[in-house]
């Protein structure tokens, strides 16, 4: 489905297409839960609020206060329009371009992320190491990374953080003992290949 606009300025736009939509094409849409001049009453009322609020900007938050419940008015009846349009549209395009409106998009799946790219030990100190790292150039979008770590010599990673950045400060690190790191990117739908591993003795 077409996303409904935030901007005050595009909500405005759409409500002057749902309106000439449903003043030209009646027969498409004949009975709307908000009427046209309903609509362009709302429109008004938004429009008058909006003016005053301008006009009274820094001196009267109450004009912002009003406006603010205009636009609100004015959203609440072209939902309405627009879910009545797609149900007695079947969803067709070109009826619901009459109102300026589009068709449900259809969902696509969530990928699991690429391959976490460049893992690097940026800075380090006794019992902590700064790790930083790129993300993938493919896969779906990263929700966080997990990151491991293991000691060379028994070669068992544990999961020992996350972070919703591509950079970490891994504190309270085992100090005398080479340790290697790798991170994973993940999200809902799994978690991509690991990143090359790096090492530090801290």
């Amino acid at each position: 489905m077409a996303r409904f606009p935030t901007r005050e300025a595009e909500i405005a736009a759409l409500a002057g297409d749902i309106i000439h939509g449903l003043t030209q094409y009646t027969e498409d849409f004949p009975a709307p839960p908000v009427a046209a001049p309903e609509l362009q009453t709302a429109v008004d009322t938004y429009v008058a609020a909006r003016e005053s609020a301008v006009t009274a900007e820094g001196t009267a938050a109450e004009a912002f206060d009003t406006k603010d419940e205009a636009l609100q008015a004015l959203i609440d009846g072209m939902r309405a329009i627009l879910r009545y349009a797609e149900g007695i549209a079947r969803y067709d395009e070109g009826k619901l371009k009459l109102l300026g409106w589009s068709a449900r998009r259809t969902r696509t799946q969530l990928e699991q992320p690429g391959q976490v790219r460049t893992l690097e030990v940026k800075k380090e100190g006794p019992g902590w190491v700064f790790l930083d790292w790129k993300p993938s150039f493919e896969g779906g979008v990263v929700a966080a990374y997990r990151i491991q770590h293991r000691q060379r010599a028994d070669g068992s990673w544990q999961d020992v953080g996350m972070s919703v950045e591509t950079e970490m400060v891994m504190g309270n690190q085992e100090r005398g003992t080479e340790l290697e790191y790798r991170v994973f990117a993940v999200n809902k739908a799994g978690e991509g290949e690991s990143s090359n591993v790096v090492s530090a003795v801290l």
